[in-house]
């Protein structure tokens, strides 16, 4: 990545429609906030298409509300071919995304490939998907997705402003 380019980041769980678009809108209130949207492209995506087209689960909607996140605009779609030319980096949000991801990249693009929680803090960790669990879920994964988004902020911007670190 070189000094003052877009960087283009995909958040990939499985459905597109708790995890990846919360981690969506936390990483994009997370640019706003910094006044860096010309400096960043966010998207997101699932490995199934089950729930193309819908807009996400009423609960990661509700828990990102609650922290000033809209997250109603947006709609699950699945990962494409294109992606992997499109985009920087696409980000798993568990091992299972990342393999899935894995298998799908064309040749010489897996490089581009990462597990959010482990590129963002170091530290190798499924972000878990609450799907059948609760609000409680919900509102601990928003903690963890905050906290990772956070440090990945850090790690593009210094890398997006050419500073090694």
């Amino acid at each position: 990545m070189m000094q003052n380019e877009r960087m283009s980041i995909l958040f990939v769980c499985l459905g597109n429609i708790c995890r990846s678009p919360l981690a969506e809108g936390v990483f994009r209130d997370i640019v706003e906030a910094h006044g860096a949207q010309e400096r960043f492209f966010v998207d997101s995506a699932g490995t199934g298409n089950w729930h193309q087209g819908k807009p996400p689960d009423r609960r990661s909607v509700d828990v990102a509300g609650r922290h000033g996140i809209d997250l109603t605009g947006l709609r699950a779609r699945q990962v494409t071919h294109q992606d992997f030319e499109r985009f920087d980096l696409l980000l798993g949000m568990d091992s299972d995304n990342v393999a899935t991801l894995a298998a799908l990249a064309p040749p010489g693009r897996r490089g581009r490939l990462a597990q959010f929680h482990e590129f963002s803090t170091g530290v190798p960790r499924d972000v878990p998907d609450p799907y059948y669990g609760n609000e409680d879920g919900f509102e601990a994964v928003y903690r963890m997705i905050r906290a990772s988004a956070g440090s990945l902020f850090e790690k593009l911007e210094a890398e997006t402003r050419g500073v090694s670190g």
